[in-house]
């Protein structure tokens, strides 16, 4: 997984509430093995529409609730395909904020206010280390696990994370019993 420090570029505007998952992803494209090529499939539906628009920028800004509906993992890896590496929005539905989280796609909450005027910039930057989101002169901040900061920042999955502790593992597998199961005689 890529580290993620600063996100600074263009912004996208998807300028609607409650996008859930199968908006993201529709079922259809589910069955793919591969992790990658989903951005293709992106809003597949609304994409039909000849005046649908989605730029491809760094950063997209969106509605309230975006990612409610089913867990699909599929949701962020077809937003971090496309292009994105950060969405903000006032409220992310939580599986999908943790998904988003865990393949290194910045999911970051502020206030209506701010992102309705984030909606009319055409660039901003969005530091995770000093939490805050940047464009036309303004600025605002936003808050974050600590934990899950420290994954992003240093690019570590679930797996990134386990191998911090390799020599604490290797040395418990060294050191533990390998005489095999104990069993007790039936009288």
């Amino acid at each position: 997984m890529e580290p993620i420090n600063v996100v600074t570029g263009g912004v996208t505007v998807l300028d609607r509430a409650d996008v859930d998952t199968d908006q993201i992803m529709p079922a259809q494209f589910l069955k793919r093995i591969e992790r990658t090529g989903f951005g293709e499939f992106l809003f597949y539906e609304w994409r039909k529409d000849p005046s649908w628009r989605l730029d491809k920028n760094p950063i997209l800004v969106t509605g309230p609730n975006f990612g409610c509906g089913s867990s699909r993992e599929h949701a962020p890896w077809g937003l971090q395909d496309y292009g994105f590496r950060a969405i903000v929005a006032p409220s992310f539905a939580d599986i999908f904020f943790n998904n988003c989280t865990k393949i290194g796609l910045l999911p970051v909450v502020l206030p209506e206010e701010d992102v309705r005027s984030l909606m009319q910039a055409d660039e901003a930057t969005i530091d995770l280390a000093r939490q805050t989101v940047e464009w036309d002169g303004r600025s605002a901040s936003f808050e974050i696990d600590p934990e899950v900061k420290h994954r992003l920042l240093n690019g570590l999955d679930d797996i990134g994370v386990t191998l911090q502790s390799e020599e604490a593992i290797a040395a418990y597998e060294r050191e533990r019993e390998r005489s095999g199961p104990v069993t007790t005689a039936l009288a």
